[in-house]
């Protein structure tokens, strides 16, 4: 039974998620941004492009497995739908602002009878219905930091990241409603029916996010000094020992480390009288 994948069609998750599917071993072939569904060559998987938040309404209708999408979204949806592993890109949250001049500095601050624009109308109801504020949500597409400047509404919620885009509209955060990422998602109904085909896809999601932060490093080592380089490399579980051919005296050793350490490492080696150290990235790394 084909396997159904939503992906978002545009938008901050596109990119980054075509690219985990491809580092994954998905092949998507050429036709990548051209077309609404793609069949992955040699694979039963349909990859279906659509908006991001049409992900979590796809899973709960039924008509795709599992998707990626951001939590803000599944939230937004008010789906029962499953989180199944978090992707760790495309980090934002969903914040409350007010011009610069209004003078609130809290959410909690804005007056009964506000007007609120925002593309999460479901989501910010529920956050002033918890801070007792009777307010007007205006549910708009894009661009809500023009909305108070237009007269459309006093105040906003959006997704924010870095926050550069409200200083821009010389607005100012008051309230954090929910934090988000890119995650997959799917439902119990999926699972039950394609569940080791959804977990297989997911597995090699994991890999490719592992091995992000790793790299392999070789190197040929003093064979004296094996101990002490086991203390500084002790890979996944142990490094890797091979002879060197015609050289008795140095044996070659073989791990993973982290990304971070590459520096340090490195010096600790040479430092040992290691020799001919090569470090590469890793395209996939299953534990």
């Amino acid at each position: 039974m084909t396997l159904r994948l939503g992906v978002p069609n545009k938008g901050r998750l596109n990119e980054r998620a075509i690219e985990l599917l491809v580092r994954s071993g998905i092949d998507l072939g050429e036709d990548i941004g051209r077309r609404l569904y793609l069949k992955a060559k040699n694979q039963d998987i349909e990859v279906i492009f659509v908006r991001a938040q049409d992900v979590p309404v796809f899973i709960a209708e039924g008509a795709i497995d599992m998707g990626i999408t951001g939590i803000d979204e599944t939230a937004e949806s008010g789906r029962d739908l499953e989180r199944i592993l978090d992707l760790q890109f495309g980090y934002c949250h969903l914040a409350v602002a007010v011009p610069e001049e209004s003078g609130i500095t809290d959410a909690s601050q804005i007056p009964d009878g506000s007007r609120i624009a925002t593309s999460f109308p479901n989501l910010t109801r529920q956050y002033f219905e918890k801070l007792g504020k009777k307010v007007d949500v205006i549910t708009v597409t894009g661009a809500c930091e023009i909305m108070p400047y237009m007269g459309v509404s006093d105040f906003i919620s959006d997704l924010v990241s870095t926050g550069s885009t409200l200083k821009t509209n010389r607005l100012r955060e008051v309230g954090s409603i929910t934090e988000s990422q890119a995650v997959v998602i799917s439902s119990k109904k999926a699972l039950e029916k394609n569940g080791q085909a959804i977990q297989d896809v997911v597995d090699s999601f994991q890999s490719v996010i592992i091995a992000e932060n790793k790299k392999y490093i070789m190197a040929d080592i003093p064979r004296s000094t094996l101990e002490e380089v086991e203390k500084i490399i002790p890979g996944i579980g142990g490094p890797t020992i091979l002879e060197i051919a015609g050289n008795k005296d140095y044996l070659a050793v073989h791990a993973v480390i982290d990304g971070k350490d590459v520096f340090e490492t490195i010096n600790k080696l040479k430092r040992l009288g290691a020799k001919g150290i090569l470090t590469t990235p890793i395209e996939r790394l299953v534990n």
